[in-house]
């Protein structure tokens, strides 16, 4: 359950990934990764914060497997991912699909971030995070049966 407490690395490890993330990211996309960090920590403290699979991951209780959101920066944008994308409303319509529950926002570097926004769509990802661990094999199912059926031609018959 999400009760909200301080997690292990919060306010410890937390700043230490953070920077050794960031001297490993091109330097164009430092400002951004941090200003997306500075939301994330400020809509919720207690993240555990961790360089995980060369991105810097944010879980809640040491919970790596079911973590909540990622900052990854590539060479021409940095992304916000949510492992399950696919549970939140998505109102700007900005998370592009990843995984069968993935979901990315995509930011340019040059690109102003809306931290009302982005704070809107991790808080939301926190209060999820108790129905995804309790549905997890359900929401999969769901969702990877929605993606076949997108990617069927029209008047194709199920495979």
């Amino acid at each position: 359950m999400n009760d909200g407490r301080a997690g292990r690395n919060a306010g410890g490890a937390g700043p230490a990934a953070l920077e050794t993330y960031l001297g490993g990211v091109d330097p164009a996309a430092a400002p951004l990764v941090v200003a997306l960090d500075g939301i994330i920590r400020e809509v919720h403290p207690a993240f555990d914060v961790a360089i995980k699979y060369r991105i810097l991951m944010y879980a809640l209780h040491g919970d790596w497997h079911t973590w909540v959101c990622a900052i990854d920066a590539s060479r021409k944008s940095v992304g916000l991912r949510f492992l399950y994308g696919v549970l939140l409303e998505d109102p700007r319509r900005v998370l592009r699909a990843g995984s069968s529950v993935l979901k990315t926002w995509d930011f340019a570097f040059d690109q102003v971030v809306d931290r009302a926004a982005v704070g809107a769509y991790v808080r939301e990802a926190v209060a999820r995070y108790d129905d995804y661990k309790a549905n997890t094999r359900e929401i999969l199912e769901a969702s990877r049966a929605a993606s076949t059926a997108k990617r069927r031609r029209p008047g194709s018959p199920p495979t």
